[in-house]
């Protein structure tokens, strides 16, 4: 098997947050249809609830369309934190099935219980089966691609401290 051409750090938090994004999207509109019959318009809408509140559900295309770009702001930036994370603790790129599958179910536990709480979304239909799907859905739908993008960057030499230290003994030499 060969090695994955390393990509940037830009890049691991674009294409992360953009997998995440989308198969988050796609998981969330499968469960609430079969939990709640809310089509792929409603299911954006629930999330622009977050913050115009039950009158999201009344904007129509335009609340979907908020919910739509709030969804992939909040992918884009817990992608650019897991990313970030990667320079200071590379065993998140070493070990990037296990620390993803851990940072998903983080993500779901404080979107849901730190951050929602917080907005004005309307309250959600809540079951078992939705709450399994939450969590496996961010364990596998959000961490993992992020944690398998950031991994990416790992050879990179804007990633690794040593062309740093380099360059700083070759400017110590120089001076």
């Amino acid at each position: 098997m060969s090695k994955s051409k390393p990509i940037t750090l830009g890049a691991a938090i674009f294409y992360g947050g953009l997998i995440a994004g989308i198969l988050d999207a796609g998981d969330g509109v499968v469960a609430y249809y079969f939990a709640a019959g809310f089509n792929p318009i409603q299911v954006l809408q629930f999330i622009a609830s977050g913050l115009y509140g039950a009158a999201a559900f009344q904007k129509g295309i335009s609340g979907a369309l908020v919910g739509l770009l709030a969804h992939f702001f909040i992918a884009f930036a817990v992608a650019a934190i897991y990313v970030g994370a990667t320079r200071f603790l590379p065993m998140l790129s070493r070990e990037a099935v296990m620390w993803g599958t851990i940072y998903g179910a983080a993500v779901f536990i404080v979107m849901n219980f730190v951050v929602l709480p917080h907005t004005a979304v309307v309250k959600s239909p809540l079951s078992l089966p939705l709450l399994l799907n939450g969590v496996l859905g961010h364990v596998l739908f959000v961490g993992l691609p992020i944690a398998l993008a950031a991994r990416r960057i790992t050879n990179q030499s804007s990633f690794s401290t040593q062309p740093l230290n380099y360059k700083a003994r070759a400017f110590r030499r120089n001076s």
